[in-house]
């Protein structure tokens, strides 16, 4: 029972769907069908139910997504590794992202890959740059909080998080205490990630406050610079909490109650995929895939 048809039997239960499982594999739609036929003669029962929408696993599909867990990821990790070893991983690996996801999320989970003596170089940018970056092949592997909208792209979700208003404990106290949510915003100085207010703008709408005529006193692509300011006293944001949770936690931070709730954020693993016939870059798309699916998702999932 040959580990592609285990993996392909593993997208297609987690996606419901043939051509969904299709997409993430980068194989055609009869390619799938013929593993799950393969399979399912190997174990002489039926594991999908086709129908108009996607398909429903049996039982004896959830039996085996079961008896499975992360043993496949573990072992198709270990199989990559030991290929690695083996095959051309000359040159280094440049990858592209947002600079505070990059060096906050990101930095941690590429140890095995130095280890493995892969050179790595790490390039920020906004998602513009990211795909601009990625299409013309001066990057690698992309990291991005803006979905991939270039058909000639190919992406993945890999971490999700909460997006909280914070402020100093001063400051998030005056705004509590100032009785229009909407009128006390307004009457502090805004820190934003850039002058489009998508996040802020986001948390607002959902919340159903009313603010207009937003013009950030500081704007910088890297939050943790926002991060700063804020813990100084000035000024109120909205940020990932995996930014501020540290902050909040000692005090420097609090959060800024929201009256309908929290947005998220998603970022995205993102790759051409002609780059992938390099064994160097597609052995670190799969290890940052699997670290990222295995101990660094976000709240979100």
């Amino acid at each position: 029972m040959s580990l592609l048809r285990l993996r392909t039997f593993v997208e297609v239960y987690r996606q419901r769907s043939i051509s969904g499982a299709a997409r993430v594999l980068n194989l055609t739609q009869p390619a799938v069908s013929q593993h799950i036929a393969g399979l399912e003669v190997a174990i002489g029962r039926p594991l999908f139910e086709r129908q108009s929408n996607g398909v429903q696993p049996t039982v004896a599909a959830d039996e085996l997504a079961a008896d499975l867990g992360d043993k496949l990821d573990a072992a198709e990790m270990a199989l990559a590794s030991a290929r690695s070893r083996s095959l051309d991983m000359a040159g280094a690996l440049h990858l592209i992202g947002h600079s505070d996801f990059m060096a906050e999320k990101l930095a941690a989970l590429l140890l095995p890959l130095l280890q493995e003596g892969v050179r790595v170089r790490m390039h920020t940018g906004d998602g513009p740059m990211v795909t601009q970056m990625l299409l013309e092949e001066h990057c690698d592997l992309g990291f991005s909080a803006h979905p991939v909208t270039d058909s000639r792209l190919k992406s993945e979700k890999v971490f999700s998080d909460q997006v909280l208003a914070v402020a100093s404990p001063a400051v998030a106290k005056r705004i509590r205490e100032a009785g229009e949510l909407s009128a006390a915003l307004l009457a502090e100085p805004l820190l934003a990630y850039n002058v489009q207010l998508s996040l802020i703008d986001q948390w607002l709408a959902k919340n159903r406050i009313p603010v207009t005529g937003l013009i950030p006193a500081s704007v910088g692509q890297d939050l943790r610079a926002q991060r700063t300011l804020l813990c100084q006293g000035f000024g109120w944001s909205v940020l990932p909490a995996y930014l501020c949770d540290s902050a909040i936690a000692s005090g420097e931070l609090a959060v800024i109650d929201a009256p309908v709730g929290n947005t998220e954020i998603h970022y995205y693993l993102i790759w051409l995929p002609s780059k992938l016939r390099q064994p160097r870059i597609a052995h670190a798309r799969q290890t940052l895939l699997w670290r990222l699916a295995g101990g660094a998702s976000g709240r979100g999932g």
